[in-house]
């Protein structure tokens, strides 16, 4: 059921599903499934139904991506940062796509593949809105430079990027298209409990807003809620993104995903985020990543995982209880 919310940057409810079937910026398998299994759970017809008009946006060849997956290994590499050529043409390709719908007056909703794709969502979303500000929902706070960075998967680094918080000589060319646009005091974190020592100092030393499970905790998810949207927008007049990681949901939500961490928030803290981003009206954007079938231990788990992914896309639409 929808309560219609209105979306004030929009002039009719018009919506580009944008897959982004992609697996290159961290090392598990499946994740370029995801896409494919959100729209099999019925997603494309559950948004028709609240009103939406939807047209479903293809930017990448899976063929060749999947043939330069098996080679990356060894051929794509820059320092510990592992596939930094084709994370960077992948993002820009979906960077220009998601502006394209943008510039059609179209929300883009960008189906993961993991969160590396958001160099390209948020940087497109943020040429065309300067002023906007950026919810990231994640367990992780996927701020490590290239520097910082232990592990050189690339869906733990798109924030410094967006943040342009790499020195360019340090940085592989095919990240430097990135137009690290995106200000400290625009973007905020809900949901964040796994994050590594040189991302907390990032963090600390930029000022960057950050709700970690202990504020859930101890002020309920309404207050984190309102701290955060006062943080991004303090006069209420900005449009927002939503960067969503399922696994910002405990693993007893979203099992099949890759990099879950227990003690997180449950799947109707996680829905009452984008239900209060919907009745804002001032939602433009949003990205919902990291579902990744094939981690499943079960059909239960992938049910349970591909479900809550379609529920976050559906109440930020628009869906309510009543």
């Amino acid at each position: 059921m929808t309560c219609d919310p209105v979306f004030d940057y929009l002039p009719e409810k018009k919506l580009s599903l944008v897959l982004a079937p992609f697996s290159g910026g961290q090392p598990r398998g499946g994740v370029e499934n995801g896409p494919q299994f959100l729209l099999k759970h019925g997603l494309e017809n559950d948004l028709q139904e609240l009103g939406w008009k939807t047209k479903v946006e293809r930017p990448l060849d899976e063929e060749d991506i999947s043939k330069r997956m098996k080679e990356s290994t060894v051929t794509d590499s820059f320092g510990i940062i592992k596939r930094p050529n084709l994370v960077g043409e992948v993002a820009e390709k979906i960077y220009k796509k998601v502006s394209q719908c943008l510039g059609e007056t179209s929300f883009p909703v960008t189906l993961g593949g993991d969160h590396s794709i958001a160099m390209g969502t948020v940087s497109a979303v943020v040429d065309k809105y300067p002023d906007v500000g950026v919810l990231w929902i994640d367990a992780h706070a996927d701020i490590n430079t290239v520097k910082s960075t232990e592990s050189g998967n690339l869906h733990g680094c798109p924030v410094s990027f967006l943040m342009g918080l790499n020195e360019e000589s340090e940085m592989p060319e095919s990240l430097k298209w990135i137009p690290g646009n995106l200000r400290p005091e625009k973007i905020v974190y809900i949901g964040l409990r796994d994050v590594d020592s040189g991302e907390k100092k990032i963090l600390r030393d930029l000022g960057i807003k950050a709700f970690s499970m202990y504020h859930v905790d101890r002020y309920g998810i309404n207050s984190v809620i309102d701290m955060a949207l006062k943080a991004i927008d303090p006069e209420g007049n900005c449009p927002i993104m939503c960067s969503y990681d399922v696994d910002a949901l405990d693993p007893l939500y979203v099992p099949a995903t890759g990099t879950p961490v227990r003690g997180g928030l449950t799947l109707r803290e996680g829905l009452f985020i984008v239900e209060r981003l919907a009745e804002t009206g001032k939602l433009v954007a949003l990205d919902v990543v990291e579902c990744n079938p094939d981690l499943g231990l079960s059909d239960g788990h992938i049910v349970d995982t591909v479900s809550a992914g379609c529920a976050i896309a559906r109440c930020a639409l628009g869906e309510t209880l009543l």
